[in-house]
């Protein structure tokens, strides 16, 4: 069924929702996780042209990324992680396209109005241009 399955990670209580969901239907299908973190600010988006070095916020992402896998590896996931850097939308379906994944799992914030607008963006992006399942939860409120 699955084989590799995509989660984009925030670095935000919204990760668990999309995590403990998706945890199951990993095991049941055998599938290995690929977690993704965009990283999206300034230094991230001109990291590579400028030559940059790496932020703060690179620093942590990357801290977080790899504390997120050895947790998933510990509990008996395969698991791999990317940090990518720029437009998360983008990232998330440059990386489904080249790693050939088989589901691409997310969580949202169930905006309203000019919410959606400004923060559904990268959700609806990422669903329009992919050509593979996209399971989308919204995230529980804390």
């Amino acid at each position: 069924m699955y084989h590799q399955i995509l989660i984009p990670v925030e670095n935000s209580p919204a990760d668990d929702t999309i995590l403990n969901h998706i945890k199951p239907l990993a095991r049941w299908s055998n599938a290995h996780l690929v977690l993704l973190h965009v990283a999206d600010g300034w230094v991230a988006r001109n990291y590579d042209h400028l030559k940059l070095a790496e932020s703060e916020e690179i620093i942590e992402d990357r801290a977080y990324l790899e504390r997120r896998a050895r947790e998933l590896t510990a509990e008996g996931f395969s698991v791999t992680y990317h940090l990518a850097m720029g437009e998360p939308s983008d990232e998330i379906v440059k990386f489904a396209r080249q790693d050939h994944i088989d589901l691409i799992a997310m969580s949202t914030h169930g905006h309203r109005f000019i919410s959606d607008l400004l923060y559904g963006a990268t959700v609806d992006k990422v669903r329009h241009l992919v050509d593979i399942p996209v399971l989308l939860l919204k995230a529980k409120e804390r």
